[in-house]
């Protein structure tokens, strides 16, 4: 490389930086925006779990299924998604919500009647609610996927969660939606659940604040 060609490589840096300066760039700008998004998440969580909750609805059952979606159809084997219920359940059960457990749940409803539910049966729903005595369904729906992100040569790792609250009536109580997204190692199962842990807390928050708000009526 000549003098010449350096000397022009170093006006070039120069004149970049100069015009970054001039806009008022730094390199933390990202950094702080960043940490800016994550507290108003933050406070908009908060908000959401302050919601004042009658203890005569914080001790009534909610029954948690959920399913995932894939191959065209929704897979909800429930003792396949063991650690994906207990993102939701876990939450719940702090915030002083009763919730039914798994083991009750494959003690007492028929996988049959599981899938009839997922393939929206409202008889199948209502029939397993009575069954466990639960006045609220909660229905998860998720789905995940990964692929080979050509442009970083990495995995990337997808997931949408859907979620609906029911009472055992089927009248609905409250809906929420999230998405989620991360690059990946080699342990892209390992990562989905990383991401849905991480979504599970808005989610359940908004579900939360629904429910304290609208179940039981005035």
């Amino acid at each position: 490389m000549t003098l010449r060609t350096l000397a022009i490589l170093f006006l070039v840096a120069a004149s970049a930086c100069l015009s970054a300066q001039a806009q008022g760039f730094k390199f933390s700008d990202e950094d702080k925006s960043d940490k800016e998004a994550e507290a108003k998440r933050q406070g908009d969580v908060q908000a959401l779990l302050a919601t004042p909750c009658r203890n005569k609805i914080k001790n009534q059952k909610i029954m948690v299924l959920i399913g995932e979606q894939r191959e065209g159809g929704i897979y909800a084997n429930q003792s396949s998604y063991n650690t994906h219920i207990n993102a939701i359940n876990g939450r719940l059960q702090a915030l002083g919500l009763r919730t039914v457990t798994q083991a009750q749940i494959r003690a007492q409803v028929a996988q049959a009647e599981i899938d009839a539910y997922f393939k929206n049966d409202p008889d199948a729903a209502i029939s397993a609610s009575r069954r466990l005595a639960a006045q609220y369904i909660l229905r998860g729906v998720i789905a995940s996927s990964a692929f080979r992100n050509a442009m970083v040569n990495v995995n990337q790792v997808n997931i949408s969660m859907n979620f609906t609250l029911t009472g055992a009536n089927g009248k609905m109580i409250s809906q929420t939606a999230a998405d989620n997204a991360s690059y990946a190692g080699q342990d892209v199962g390992g990562m989905a659940l990383t991401l849905i842990n991480e979504t599970a807390e808005e989610v359940v928050a908004k579900l939360y604040s629904d429910y304290c708000r609208l179940a039981g009526g005035k």
